[in-house]
C-alpha cells in the first residue's frame, strides 16, 4: 500500500477495534473477544469524497438504465390507446394476455440473470439493455397478435434481471446504512420519472408525421427502442461491476471502496467473494426475504396496474384526445417521484425501513378508498395521485430492506433478484385488475387494490415483530451456538445467520 493509501485506509489500533465493535450499526453487543478485528481505519474525509464520486457516477447511470427498462416495458400502455389493438386485430382479453406473458418470462429470467451478472460482470447487463432496445424496435414492425406475443416473450427474458442486477451492483459499493437512499434515488426517481417521460414522449411521438410502416403507435416503440439501444451500447464501456477492478476509480479509491464494504461485514473477506453454491442460493429464500417479497408483490399489483392502465383510466375521466390523455398521466408521476425521494431520505436518515413503508401503504389505501367511494372525475383523478404516490416508494424500500438484511455476497445477489423477480407475480395479477367489462369505474380493480394495501399493512407489522424478536435473541446470545465448531470458510458463509449480524428494522 502506498503512503497516500495508508492515510486513507490504515491499520486500526486495539482501542479503535473495541470502539468500533460497540458502535457498528450492523453488530450486536456480544463480548469483543468473539469478534473479528476491523484491521483498518477509514479516513472520513476521503470516504465522503469517494461517496460523492460514486453518487455522481453510479446513480444517474443506473437511473437512466432502469428508466429505459421501464419506458420500454410500459410503452404498450401508451400504444394501446393509440390504436395497437385495432391494428393487430386484438379483442377481449388479448391485451391482458400479452402483458401476462411478458411477466411470466420476466419472473423466470430474473435469478439466473443475476447469477450470470455475478459471473460475467457488467458486460452481461450492457448486453441485456442493448437487447431490450432492439426488441422494442422490432415491436414497431409486428403485423399480428402472435408477433406481439413473441416480442413480449423476448422482452420479458432480457428485462428480467435489470432491476435486480442494478441493485446487486449498488450493494457492492455502498454500506448497509447508505443502501436504501441510493436504491431510493435510482429506483424511486427513475420509475415515476420514466412514467412521466413516457407519457410526454408518447404524446410527442404521436404528433410526428408518419413515415413508411412507422405510423401511430409504432412510432412509440421504434423511437424509444432506438434510444435504449444507444444507451445499451454505451453501457458496454461505462457500467462498473465491482470496486476491485472498476476503471472509474484509481488505486487509492479502489482500496477505500473495498475497505468500506469490508468494514460492514461481520466476517472479513479481504476482498474475496465466497463461491456460489446451491446451499447459499437456497438460503436466500429465508423468512426475512419472504416478508419483503410478499410486500413487493402487493405493491406491484398497485403500481404496475397503474403504470400499464393509467392512460386508459385517465381517458375515462373526461372527453380527451389521445394526446391529452397521455399528458394527464404526467402530474401523478411527478408528485409520486417527490414523495418517493423524500420518504427514502427519511428511511436513510433515521435508519429505518418499516415505518416509511407503513406510511406509504396508508397513502395508497386512501387513494383506492376514494376511487371506490366516488364517481366524481376530479376526485378520481386525485385518487390516482394518492394511489401512485403511496405505491411508488414501497418497491424500492422493500427491495432495499431485503437486500440490506442479506449476507454474504451470493445470498445478497440472489435476494436482490428474488424480490423484484418473483415480485413480478404482482405484475401478473395487476394486468387482470383493470378489465374492459369493469370500465369506466373499474370498481373491482380498485377494491382489489384496497384489499391488498390493507394486507400490506398487516404484513409489515409481522415483519417488524419478527425482526425485533430475532435481534433480541441474538443480543441474549441465543444464536451463539451457530459459531461452535465452524471453520473459517463456514464462518464466512454464515452471513445473516451469524450471531453478530443484526437485521435492519
Amino acid at each position: 500500500m502506498s503512503g497516500s493509501e495508508e492515510k486513507i485506509v490504515r491499520p486500526s489500533t486495539e482501542h479503535e477495534d473495541k470502539e468500533a465493535l460497540h458502535s457498528h450499526s450492523g453488530l450486536g453487543s456480544e463480548d469483543a473477544a468473539t469478534r473479528t478485528p476491523l484491521a483498518f481505519v477509514i479516513d472520513p474525509i476521503a470516504e465522503k469524497k469517494l461517496l460523492r464520486k460514486l453518487d455522481w457516477i453510479l446513480l444517474p447511470l443506473f437511473g437512466l438504465i432502469y428508466a429505459t427498462n421501464f419506458v420500454d416495458r410500459t410503452a404498450i400502455g401508451n400504444a394501446k390507446i393509440a390504436g395497437l389493438e385495432a391494428d393487430l386485430g386484438m379483442a377481449g382479453f388479448d391485451y391482458n394476455i400479452a402483458l401476462t406473458i411478458f411477466y411470466i418470462f420476466y419472473i423466470v429470467a430474473d435469478v439466473p440473470s443475476n447469477l450470470a451478472l455475478k459471473h460475467f460482470g457488467s458486460v452481461w447487463l450492457a448486453a441485456m439493455v442493448t437487447l431490450f432496445g432492439i426488441i422494442s424496435i422490432g415491436t414497431a414492425f409486428v403485423q399480428s397478435y402472435s408477433g406481439l406475443i413473441a416480442t413480449r416473450v423476448f422482452l420479458g427474458i432480457v428485462e428480467g434481471g435489470t432491476l435486480s442486477g442494478l441493485t446487486y451492483i449498488v450493494s457492492r459499493y455502498y454500506r448497509r446504512s447508505e443502501f436504501v437512499m441510493r436504491v431510493g434515488l435510482f429506483f424511486g426517481i427513475s420509475t415515476p420519472l420514466a412514467g412521466a417521460f413516457g407519457g410526454l414522449l408518447a404524446s410527442g411521438l404521436l404528433s410526428l408525421e408518419d413515415f413508411g410502416q412507422i405510423k401511430s403507435w409504432r412510432k412509440i416503440f421504434f423511437f424509444e427502442g432506438i434510444i435504449t439501444t444507444g444507451i445499451g451500447l454505451i453501457c458496454f464501456v461505462i457500467i462498473p461491476t465491482d470496486p476491485q477492478n472498476t476503471r472509474m476509480l484509481n488505486d487509492e479509491e479502489r482500496a477505500l471502496a473495498l475497505a468500506r464494504i469490508e468494514a460492514d461485514q461481520v466476517v472479513r473477506m479481504q476482498g474475496r467473494k465466497e463461491p456460489t453454491t446451491l446451499k447459499l442460493v437456497w438460503r436466500a429464500f429465508n423468512l426475512n426475504t419472504t416478508f419483503c417479497l410478499l410486500g413487493y408483490i402487493i405493491v406491484n399489483i398497485s403500481f404496475q396496474g397503474l403504470a400499464l392502465f393509467l392512460p386508459t383510466v385517465v381517458a375515462t375521466l373526461g372527453h380527451f384526445t389521445v394526446v391529452e390523455s397521455q399528458l394527464r398521466t404526467v402530474p401523478p408521476y411527478i408528485v409520486s417521484m417527490v414523495w418517493a425521494v423524500s420518504i427514502c431520505w427519511v428511511s436513510f436518515r433515521f435508519k429505518i425501513r418499516s415505518l416509511p413503508i407503513m406510511v406509504s401503504f396508508f397513502f395508497m389505501i386512501t387513494g383506492y378508498a376514494m376511487a371506490v367511494a366516488t364517481k366524481n372525475p376530479h376526485a378520481r383523478y386525485a385518487a390516482c395521485f394518492l394511489s401512485l404516490l403511496g405505491s411508488t416508494p414501497i418497491g424500492p424500500l422493500e427491495l432495499a430492506w431485503g437486500t440490506d438484511n442479506a449476507a454474504p455476497d451470493t445470498i445478497r445477489a440472489v435476494t436482490s433478484a428474488i424480490i423484484p423477480g418473483f415480485g413480478a407475480i404482482g405484475s401478473v395479477i395487476a394486468v387482470w385488475t383493470y378489465l374492459p367489462a369493469d370500465a369506466p369505474d373499474y370498481h373491482k380493480g380498485n377494491t382489489l387494490n384496497l384489499s391488498f394495501g390493507s394486507a400490506g399493512v398487516v404484513l409489515n407489522f409481522l415483519a417488524m415483530a419478527y425482526i425485533l424478536q430475532e435481534n433480541a435473541k441474538r443480543e441474549r446470545g441465543e444464536r451463539d451456538y451457530r459459531l461452535e465448531g465452524k471453520s473459517t470458510k463456514e464462518l464466512e458463509e454464515l452471513g445473516y445467520l451469524h450471531p453478530r449480524f443484526r437485521y435492519q428494522l
